[in-house]
């Protein structure tokens, strides 16, 4: 957001403060300034002339020779080759030795003989378009219109001071948590708050003409949930010309080319207010209705910048009886724009949902200063007060007739669901206790009433345009950005602390590790998601219900595409791997989760842990069977039995056992590999 310091001043008057000092407090209080840039400040030792004499060049066809009067003792004379300068025009004039933009440098100097002491200014050479000044022509002079100037011309006056280009122009970051603060009111606001300097706004007044705009249009709202506030205004007998110089220059200031009275009107109050507007060319509406609704799936819609665009039934449109005429905080349609034969205009000024705004804006590619404000959540009781300042300009400027000369008659207002304010609680000594500083209450009134704030005894009501303040918490954060974060003193961070402890299923986890460190064990850890070709490795049955596993939707590629539902797997993946480096002994064991689905899909699957043992090149199956025995006596298991087993094709069927509880539970399958499955893995000796 660009903020105009001219402009400022309308509505707080900081005095002769330094723009680095306004800056730094700004930034303080929470308001970041990313850079500040002084306007005009290239342009140096040009003044208003008049011209007094035109003589021809004695030797030189295209060249005249002028005598300027610039305010000093003496006319000046400068030679130009200008075809629009005649006598009595006032005119820019680069009194030598002067500064121009683009590092150009105007020097005394003859032009064929003749001596010249300074250079007449184009636009161009102003760094100024055609857009900020609509009198000139763009291959000459520039000719300072006494009535545009409203009778100021002075020569020997400052060029900058008479076209008002010396301003000061700030650029804030704004949050998206604070759409307000993209305007020059909200601005003004927090600048107010941060310099304790009075916040003098204007109340729009609008005189208007008697007439009923019930006569020219209906509103109905057909899609509440996506347009909460329609606000509307008729203007008639509407004069097209372009914007007065103050109002060009500062749409200027801020970044926005200036086009013509009625889409001026609309940027300004845009920039001012922060509630973008839009204007219809009444002529182009068919039938009286307008209503916001919900686009056509597949409508087809022309924006103003002449491109097409195929429409969802999830957008927002504004229609009348026919067609959209606008995308509802986009842009508006090229069949209602405003033309120079324009002479009814219909005035929008409304509240859409932020998130509709955002998903249609960037759908369609279409990011406009419109929708950058929208999508962040607009204040709905602005609408009203910048529509009237909208038609209020209209008068001042003469641009047209607004129709009504009450609201009754000259507004229609369409808000279904009306903004409800929130009601917060004054807790000073919680907001100290959580900011942990020491600030009195009546400090926290006085910067909450510069925000905005309404203070009645013991409650603090938010207004409409701080949404983002709902709790305790953003009262605090208002509280003491305004006194200021470098006013909180370094403390010493304070908690309890209780000694922490292992849960009894920790403690025998490691209990369990520890003991088996101590047979020689070593631990490792793996994946828990695995190649669903690791079951047919390890030999598993096709029917084993161990095979249903929970395949994950977006795997890193297929060799972990299923979460493993044993232990086994890895542990024979490791244990080959180290054979395959050549390790001659290796004893491992892995305390890890596995996963089993349920018959639901919606549900999380079954996950619990279990151990798995592997070795190979020093012991055989009695040895493993000593580990097993020994996690059994650790866990307090008495009665073990075990039986032989056969018919696991995992393991050799006469060297396998299987552990049943008193109950008759499994509690383990251990043994020694089956051949085929030690030969798939590369196993050129017994494993186990």
């Amino acid at each position: 957001m660009n903020l105009s310091m001219e402009w400022l001043s309308e509505f707080v008057k900081l005095g002769n403060i330094d723009t680095k000092d306004y800056c730094d407090r700004m930034t303080a209080t929470g308001s970041k300034v990313e850079g500040w840039e002084t306007l005009a400040d290239d342009i140096v030792n040009v003044a208003v002339g008049k011209i007094l004499k035109v003589e021809k060049h004695p030797d030189a066809d295209k060249l005249v020779i002028c005598q300027i009067d610039v305010g000093e003792d003496c006319p000046r004379q400068i030679v130009t080759g200008a075809k629009n300068v005649f006598e009595g025009a006032y005119v820019p004039v680069a009194k030598a030795p002067a500064e121009l933009p683009g590092g150009v440098k105007i020097k005394k100097g003859k032009l064929r003989g003749v001596e010249s002491n300074g250079m007449l200014c184009s636009i161009a050479e102003l760094n100024l378009t055609l857009h900020d000044m609509p009198s000139a022509i763009e291959d000459g002079i520039l000719i300072l219109s006494d009535d545009e100037l409203a009778g100021s011309l002075t020569p020997g006056m400052d060029i900058r001071e008479l076209l008002r280009l010396r301003d000061t122009v700030v650029e804030f970051e704004i949050t998206p948590n604070r759409p307000d603060c993209l305007s020059m009111i909200g601005l003004a606001r927090e600048t107010s708050a941060s310099f304790e300097s009075p916040l003098a706004l204007h109340t729009p007044e609008v005189k208007g003409v008697e007439g009923k705009i019930s006569d020219y249009i209906s509103v109905n709202i057909s899609a509440p949930d996506l347009c909460r506030r329609y606000t509307a205004r008729v203007v008639k007998n509407v004069k097209i010309a372009p914007s007065p110089l103050w109002m060009r220059i500062r749409l200027r200031a801020a970044g926005v080319r200036p086009i013509n009275n009625i889409v001026d009107i609309t940027n300004y109050v845009m920039l001012e207010y922060g509630q973008p507007m839009h204007a219809f060319d009444y002529s182009c509406l068919t039938g009286s209705k307008i209503d916001v609704r919900r686009a056509r799936a597949g409508e087809q819609f022309r924006s103003l910048d002449d491109i097409d665009h195929t429409l969802t039934d999830t957008m927002l449109v504004i229609s009348d009886e026919n067609r959209a005429v606008a995308l509802a905080g986009v842009m508006g349609g090229a069949n209602s724009e405003i033309k120079d034969g324009t002479s009814t205009v219909v005035f929008e000024s409304a509240n859409f949902a932020g998130a509709e705004v955002r998903v249609t804006s960037r759908a369609l590619g279409m990011r406009t200063e419109s929708s950058g404000r929208f999508e962040k959540g607009l204040d709905p009781e602005c609408t009203y007060a910048a529509l009237q300042r909208a038609c209020e300009l209209v008068e001042l400027l003469g641009a047209g007739e607004v129709i009504g000369t009450n609201a009754g008659d000259g507004i229609i207002d369409c808000y279904p669901e009306k903004w409800t304010q929130t009601v917060l609680p004054l807790e000073y000594e919680r907001i100290n206790a959580f900011l942990g500083v020491n600030l009195t209450r009546d400090f926290m009134v006085e910067a909450l009433t510069w925000l905005g704030f309404d203070i009645n005894g013991g409650e603090i009501r938010v207004p409409s345009w701080r949404g983002d303040v709902s709790t305790m918490n953003d009262l605090a954060e208002e509280v003491i950005r305004i006194k200021g974060y470098d006013t909180i003193e370094a403390t010493r961070f304070t908690a309890r602390v209780r000694p922490g402890r292992f849960t009894e299923r920790q403690q025998y986890r490691h209990r369990t590790a520890d003991m088996l460190c101590g047979l020689g064990y070593n631990e490792i850890y793996t994946f828990s998601f695995i190649s669903p070709k690791f079951y047919d490795r390890a030999g598993m049955a096709e029917n084993d219900p161990l095979r249903r596993s929970v395949v994950i939707s977006n795997p890193l590629g297929e060799d972990t595409s299923v979460m493993r539902t044993t232990l086994l797997p890895s542990m024979l993946e490791t244990l080959a791997r180290n054979n395959n480096y050549h390790a001659d002994a290796v004893r491992l064991y892995e305390i890890a989760a596995v996963y089993i689905p349920t018959d639901d899909p919606a549900k999380l699957p079954d996950e619990h842990y279990q151990l798995s043992l592997g070795l190979y090149g020093d012991g055989d199956f009695y040895t493993l069977k000593g580990a097993v025995e020994n996690v059994f006596a650790d866990a307090g298991l008495k009665n073990v039995r075990y039986t032989a087993c056969t018919d696991d094709p995992t393991f050799h069927p006469g060297r396998c056992a299987v552990a049943l509880s008193e109950d008759g539970a499994v509690l383990a399958r251990f043994g020694e590999l089956h051949p085929d499955v030690a030969k798939a893995y590369g196993f050129d000796g017994r494993a186990y």
